[in-house]
């Protein structure tokens, strides 16, 4: 038996919308984002492709592939891009080939950007849809995507209203604070993109020791977040992840280094869950993936632009740079789940408009985001090297729900603030 995908009835409506403009458009590409668990998937949302200039109607499995990258990267925990979509009236025996080689591609990119270790649990399905845009018909087909010889099933399409009403979410706000020495032959940002990544592995193998706290208790792996949810309720949860500090290790040597990267600030972590008994396992296991994607996202985004400002000519010896913070945005004005984006210093929250526009298809206003999660550090002038210190971020006022989950009381007023910093020390 095939798997059955539950589809949040706005989907049906939007992929109507986008049979009506295909006739003019050729054929439509687009993302489907969801849920995966055991039995079935739910499917929240869905994206066409950007348009480019170089459009012609046809699949273009690059650019499909790098839209699949960039929206990943706007998912918090729980969220993810379950498959690929294509709206036309070629046959669908043709059509299923185009939509095997997308699927595989997209998980292949997309998988290259995470930091964190599967679970022999994870669904390796993916989704594929093709609607016929005159008949309005659907055929749905999965590929199990860690099989290279994966051939098409069979599964099941149902929309239903208000599929994602009443969404669990659990959120955390935790320290960030790594050291990452760097070689003394560096080159650029290619060896700080490795040096970081590897610390980044190391630092998830931390969180993963982590003890994992729902609104203070430690629960059970198996334990339900609630005795059972009424339809529209929406619950929310507050989490901590309390860590061992991180004690030499016996392979540590000494080293010349050419400088070092630190990493300071914190985060705001949130994940979400089907309302179908959500259990603390999953919770867990939701909530410290997006700790380390939503890091590893800035981080990468940062390297961007300092590999944009170096071939420009631009680098700096000693640098302080704050990374991007965390952006919310309710995929449905009436509905908990939200997608997200980042936002740097010096851009505006117009930038993030546009961008859900381009990447989700969502038409959002300034007023819809949520800000509030994450407070921007603020730069003073100084002495970075010397003094890489806590009075560089500036402090708001203390939230009710804004718990950290490391004691370590020096570093209060850091972690008070939401946010992340990045300094750049030569030796």
């Amino acid at each position: 038996m095939g798997r059955s995908y539950i589809v949040e009835d706005a989907v049906e409506g939007y992929l109507s919308k986008l049979c009506e403009q295909q006739q003019q458009a050729g054929s439509v590409t687009g993302l489907l984002i969801g849920q995966s668990s055991a039995q079935r998937d739910f499917v929240v949302t869905a994206t066409r492709t950007p348009q480019t200039d170089e459009s012609s109607g046809t699949a273009d499995k690059e650019w499909v592939t790098e839209h699949a990258r960039q929206v990943s990267r706007m998912l918090p925990g729980g969220l993810s891009v379950l498959g690929v979509f294509i709206i036309t009236d070629t046959d669908s025996k043709d059509t299923l080939t185009t939509l095997r080689q997308l699927v595989f591609a997209v998980e292949n990119l997309i998988s290259l950007d995470r930091q964190w270790s599967p679970a022999d649990d994870d669904v390796t399905d993916c989704v594929t849809l093709h609607v016929n845009p005159k008949t309005r018909k659907t055929f749905c087909r999965t590929f199990d995507v860690k099989d290279p010889k994966s051939t098409a099933k069979p599964a099941d399409w149902k929309y239903q209203s208000g599929m994602s009403s009443s969404w669990s979410m659990v959120s955390c706000c935790l320290n960030v604070d790594m050291l990452v020495p760097l070689p003394d032959n560096r080159a650029g940002t290619e060896s700080m993109d490795q040096c970081l990544k590897e610390e980044l592995r190391v630092w998830a193998q931390q969180l993963e020791k982590g003890v994992f706290l729902i609104d203070g208790k430690k629960m059970s792996e198996d334990a339900e977040l609630t005795g059972g949810q009424k339809r529209n309720v929406r619950q929310t949860y507050t989490a901590q992840l309390l860590l061992t500090p991180h004690h030499k290790r016996s392979t540590d040597v000494v080293q010349r280094c050419g400088g070092s990267v630190s990493l300071r600030g914190a985060i705001h972590s949130r994940a979400y869950l089907h309302s179908n008994k959500p259990k603390a396992r999953l919770a867990e296991k939701l909530l410290k993936r997006d700790m380390v994607s939503t890091v590893a996202t800035r981080i990468q985004m940062l390297l961007e632009e300092l590999q944009a400002a170096e071939e420009e000519g631009k680098g700096k010896q000693h640098t302080e740079l704050c990374l991007p913070h965390r952006v919310f945005c309710p995929v449905r004005v009436s509905g908990p789940v939200c997608v997200c984006d980042y936002l740097f210093s010096d851009e505006a929250l117009s930038e993030v408009t546009d961008r859900l526009k381009e990447m989700l298809d969502i038409d959002a206003v300034e007023a819809d985001l949520d800000t509030r999660q994450e407070t921007p550090a603020e730069i003073i002038e100084g002495d970075v090297a010397a003094e890489p210190i806590v009075e560089t971020a500036k402090v708001p006022e203390p939230k009710r729900n804004n718990y950290i989950g490391v004691a370590m009381a020096t570093a209060a007023a850091l972690l008070a603030t939401a946010a992340s910093m990045l300094y750049l020390n030569d030796v």
